[in-house]
Parts: structure tokens; C-alpha cells; sequence
């Protein structure tokens, strides 16, 4: 079957038993996307010709009233015949070549006792070019896919830092966790995503959950290394102290930069916890909301689990933010 997609009238073919977004990804063609499991609404695109199903109940991330009038959340829908799409195309994003590359792993390091950090070393013959907050897809036996942030920024990409957050019951993770792995082979697609830092004038807030990190610290060291003249404010939640795993880091950063601004948020801090491992207690939306009460004029990229994202769509436009000005990538852990 063959999927059109307007504005850019570009083609790619698909089966009827994928979700439209695994084969336009399978064709390099990169849709806008976040959480693949029809929470985030970010693949949302109306059916202009043709009919979409889905292999269970409606998606979450869809209304009644947004099915009746005709959208579709790509990532569940599979395609019942020829389709013609509307979506969303971001240039910058679709300029960039995503590859099919092996892959070794060169080093692993525990970041926190359920966090791993993977460095990658692609072959020397092969460039990958990316962009800050992409991510890439590891592809393992049976055509399963797991989806890893891309850590270090395009500037620094000789070796590809992955924070890998360990899954209960995750085989792969699972499996990364128990033995040493460095000198592993892999095979890997990308650069993936439309969760992508550009450089401006408005002051900007990241927001990361938990490992939600990873591809803000790309877009961080992006703006802090090559050198940006807007005031950045980065709010990092997380249950413990133990899930701050790169803390120090971060508050050196803030150290030698007067316009970056760094606040940790424990969900579940503990009493005995020391009084400079956090900044506040409690979720770290309302805690951005706490101090931004005016979010107009700002810029949001917010990384993490589906509740916080959906907290801070439901809540920022409220207090000015504009919709073209939030950016957010919302995390889900496989376990197959």
C-alpha cells in the first residue's frame, strides 16, 4: 500500500499489520513523533483519502472528536489501503539522513543503580550527522526496536553517549545490565525525532524527568559549549537524589555560566537527604510554574515520562506559554 504525505507530496510503502509510523520510519522518512505508544499525540496527522484501524480501542492521545473529524495517531494506526496524509513536516528535521550503521560499544559506565551509560563508536568510515535531542533506534532479532536518546551534541560525536534506563523484565536492557558488554556489536538506525534544540533569542526552560536527561544534556552542551546569548533555566525532577546522576555536572555548569540557572526536584526525597542535593520537593512542573508564573515570551523542551509531559501540556498554555513554543519528547519503556 502507498502513503502520501501533504504538504510535501512524498511516498513510502507500507503493510497493512505496521503502524503507519513504523513504515514511514522503516523508509527514512522522519515523521513527527515522540512516545510511539499513542499517549503524546505528537504523530497526530488527518486522513485527507483512505481509511485507518487500529488493533485495539481508540489510542488515549486521540478524542472521539478528533477521530470523527478525521486524525489519526500514526504510530497505532495501520493503513486498510492507499492513504493520502496530512502531517506536520519539520525542514530542519527532514534535511537530516537517517542510516542503517553498525555499531560497537566502546565503554559502559553505571551513571545510578538503574541507569547505564553506553558510549558507541560507529565505524570510521561512516559520518552521522545529527541533531541536539535526536535519538537513535537499536534494532535487535524478531524486528524489535528500542529507542535511546543521543546524549552527547553534534559537535562531540565521535563517540554516541546513550543513557540507558534498566527496565524490569526489558530483555535488552536487561541483558546490557548483567554482563560486561564493552566491545559489543550493535546494529543502529537514526538520527530519529523531531525533539530538536534551535538556537534563539527568548529565554528558554528544559525540563527533564528521570532520564528524560539524556537529550536535554545534547541540547545544553549544544547551546553552553558553542556559546548562546539567552538566559537558559533547566529544571531537573526526580524521585532521589540517586536519580540526579549527573548533578555534579550540571552545577558545574551553572557555575561557569552566569545566564544558566539549574534547579533539582525530589518526588520522594528523603528526610536525611543533604540540603545541596536539592533545590526543591514536590513534581517539577508546578515547581517551573512556582517560578515562571508568566511563561510568555518563553521557549519549553521538556523531556520525560507521559504524565509529566501531559501535566505540562495541559497546564502551560494556561499561564501564556504559545503551543509553536513547547517542544517535548515523552518517554515509554518497552519490555519485550
Amino acid at each position: 500500500m502507498k502513503v502520501r504525505v501533504l504538504p510535501s507530496g512524498q511516498e513510502f510503502d507500507a503493510r497493512q499489520d505496521e503502524p503507519v509510523l513504523s513504515a514511514a520510519l522503516r523508509a527514512h522518512f522522519n515523521l513527527p513523533h515522540s512516545c510511539k505508544s499513542g499517549h503524546c499525540s505528537s504523530c497526530r496527522a488527518r486522513i485527507v483519502v483512505g481509511e485507518v484501524s487500529y488493533p485495539g480501542a481508540r489510542p488515549l492521545g486521540l478524542t472521539a472528536q478528533e477521530q470523527a473529524a478525521g486524525f489519526a495517531l500514526l504510530c497505532q494506526a495501520r493503513a486498510a489501503g492507499d492513504l493520502v496524509i496530512e502531517a506536520r513536516e519539520i525542514r530542519r528535521v527532514t534535511d537530516v539522513e537517517i542510516k542503517t550503521l553498525p555499531c560497537r560499544i566502546e565503554a559502559r559506565e553505571p551513571l545510578a543503580p538503574d541507569v547505564l551509560r553506553l558510549w558507541l563508536r560507529l565505524p570510521a568510515v561512516e559520518s552521522f550527522h545529527f541533531l541536539p535531542g535526536q535519538y537513535l533506534d537499536v534494532l535487535l532479532a524478531g524486528g524489535r526496536r528500542r529507542s535511546f536518546s543521543i546524549a552527547s551534541p553534534p559537535h562531540d560525536a565521535a563517540r554516541l553517549e546513550l543513557h540507558v534506563r534498566r527496565v524490569a523484565g526489558g530483555s535488552f536492557t536487561e541483558e546490557l545490565f548483567a554482563q560486561d558488554a564493552p566491545g559489543a556489536l550493535l546494529r543502529i538506525e537514526g538520527p530519529i525525532g523531531q525533539f530538536v534544540y534551535v538556537d534563539a533569542d527568548a529565554p528558554v526552560i528544559f525540563i527533564a524527568g528521570g532520564t528524560g536527561f539524556a537529550p536535554v544534556k545534547s541540547m545544553l552542551r549544544h547551546a553552553l559549549e558553542r556559546g548562546t546569548p539567552r538566559d537558559i533555566h533547566f529544571y531537573w525532577g526526580a524521585r532521589t537524589p540517586a536519580d540526579l546522576y549527573e548533578e555534579a555536572l550540571v552545577r558545574a555548569w551553572a557555575a561557569r555560566h552566569p545566564r544558566f540557572h539549574f534547579t533539582s526536584v525530589l518526588s520522594e526525597a528523603q528526610p536525611e537527604a543533604p540540603a545541596t542535593s536539592v533545590q526543591e520537593r514536590g513534581w517539577v512542573h508546578e515547581t517551573v510554574l512556582a517560578r515562571h508564573p508568566d511563561l510568555s515570551g518563553h521557549e519549553v523542551y521538556a523531556a520525560g515520562p507521559p504524565a509529566m509531559i501531559d501535566a505540562i501540556r495541559a497546564q502551560f498554555p494556561a499561564h501564556g506559554l504559545a503551543a509553536e513554543r513547547l517542544y517535548f519528547d515523552s518517554f515509554d519503556y518497552a519490555t519485550r
